[in-house]
């Protein structure tokens, strides 16, 4: 889809969140993540897609992308998505994009160990990093740092992160028929 394209359809969804606000408030897609054996999970999305992941042997998996990876890769891509989306509504053509985003984490956090002094040690990154690399012929270089500092106050993902929304955790406990039926 061209950049033209793009900004229209972003167009067309503006005007009807204008006039009707409410309609925006909407159920996100559900991800379901299934136990593979071992500590290793498949996630799936309704329409098929299926993401499997795994911890390093160090951690008893067998190694492989795991979860917090694709924490960043979803943060990496929600990040370009909506600096490009910023692009086409500004008529500004890209020429190439990426973002990386990075994290430093503690392994005693995931066991739930404490520090040197005594505290628990968190499970969460201790701090993430985006960085943004982009190219657009003709547009200066302080436009688009501004394109993509705007870009960064609406990207959902980076939002969640910066947030810290809160997550509700429902636990249901099956019968162990009900389980050895499955």
């Amino acid at each position: 889809m061209s950049a033209k394209d793009i900004a229209a359809a972003l167009r067309r969804v503006e005007a009807v969140l204008r006039r009707r606000p409410r309609t925006g408030l909407q159920q996100d897609t559900p991800a379901a993540a299934r136990w593979d054996g071992g500590l290793r999970a498949v996630t799936s999305h309704p329409d098929g897609t299926r993401i499997v992941t795994d911890v390093p042997p160090e951690l008893g998996g067998g190694g492989g992308v795991t979860p917090g990876w694709f924490m960043r890769a979803g943060l990496a891509s929600c990040e370009a998505t909506r600096i490009a989306m910023s692009a086409a509504l500004a008529g500004i053509e890209l020429k190439s994009l990426e973002v990386i985003a990075s994290s430093r984490s503690d392994a005693s956090g995931l066991l739930d160990l404490a520090g040197a002094d005594g505290a628990r040690v968190s499970a969460a990154p201790r701090d993430v990093e985006l960085r943004v690399r982009l190219c657009a012929p003709g547009v200066a270089p302080e436009r688009l740092r501004a394109l993509v500092e705007d870009s960064h106050h609406c990207s959902p993902v980076s939002r969640a992160v910066q947030e810290a929304v809160a997550v509700a955790l429902r636990i249901e406990i099956e019968a162990e028929a009900e389980a050895e039926a499955d």
